[in-house]
């Protein structure tokens, strides 16, 4: 006696017929269309046996049914995109939805590399100097009047060149006499520590820190023989090709400031009235 081989699920026959087999228990095609088919995302109907069954994220399609949402054309075999859980051709997607390349005014493709800057778009062989036409890629570059420059074609065109050592300044600066320099090659011509930041003069058109133009061409205190600077409003007395600090200005004997009084002379001293009565 033959041994039945009956649908694991209505129990009907399968001599003759053709079925399914899953986890080793046979269906007919209609019971394991009904149990197990997935449902078409395009046309809602289940995807039987004999048709193709095309899947993306948990989602299923006839494969008649796999094309672009707005041009209907087959996405079968072919690169797509989604939006809004809607696939699309690559070509409606970037038409759509892709960024437009500043300078050429065509879609960026998916997939291409494209440079961006605030807030616009280019293809990386459109991204170029404004000067020397060169992609700038990944290089570093300088805006300027809505164009971009690679730094050397910035330097040349636009950068001032320092006074000192003519290569260009491209951050901060000096000016001095209506001319730039570099914050470094801006130094005191004496002892040639940076100016910039500190309180300077000049002699000459040179540069001078305080310090070194007081001890190069200050006139000396004739009392402690410190160089008075006369810089920054400071007081100083001068009698007969002598000058004193306010603060040394003294009587020789009792030290009194002579500052605004009379006084007298001793050879190189200078006495108050009252010390040179006796003189």
């Amino acid at each position: 006696m033959t041994e039945r081989y009956d649908c694991h699920y209505c129990k009907e026959s399968l001599f003759g017929k053709k079925y399914v087999l899953r986890e080793e228990n046979p269906y007919c095609v209609k019971c394991y269309e009904s149990l197990y088919s997935n449902t078409c995302e395009d046309c809602k109907k289940p995807i039987g046996c004999s048709s193709r069954d095309l899947s993306y994220k948990d989602r299923h399609w006839h494969e008649d049914c796999f094309h672009c949402f707005m041009c209907k054309r087959s996405l079968v075999d072919k690169p797509f995109s989604t939006k809004d859980d809607q696939l699309l051709c690559t070509e409606c997607y970037s038409n759509e939805y892709s960024s437009k390349c500043h300078d050429c005014k065509k879609t960026i493709m998916p997939g291409t590399r494209k440079m961006e800057h605030k807030g616009n778009s280019w293809h990386e062989t459109c991204f170029t100097c404004q000067r020397c036409q060169q992609p700038i890629g990944t290089k570093s570059f300088i805006p300027k009047d809505n164009f971009n420059y690679c730094v050397p074609c910035y330097e040349k065109q636009f950068a001032m060149q320092c006074v000192h050592c003519k290569k260009p300044i491209t951050t901060g600066g000096v000016t001095y006499r209506d001319q730039p320099w570099h914050k470094d090659c801006f130094l005191c011509t004496g002892c040639k520590q940076q100016l910039s930041g500190q309180r300077f003069t000049s002699r000459d058109d040179f540069a001078y820190c305080l310090n070194c133009f007081c001890n190069l061409y200050a006139k000396k205190c004739a009392s402690c023989t410190t160089p008075i600077s006369g810089l920054g409003g400071s007081k100083y007395i001068s009698f007969e090709e002598r000058q004193w600090h306010n603060d040394c200005f003294n009587c020789k004997k009792c030290s009194v400031s002579l500052v605004g009084r009379g006084f007298l002379t001793e050879r190189d001293d200078i006495l108050c009235p009252e010390c040179g009565k006796d003189m």
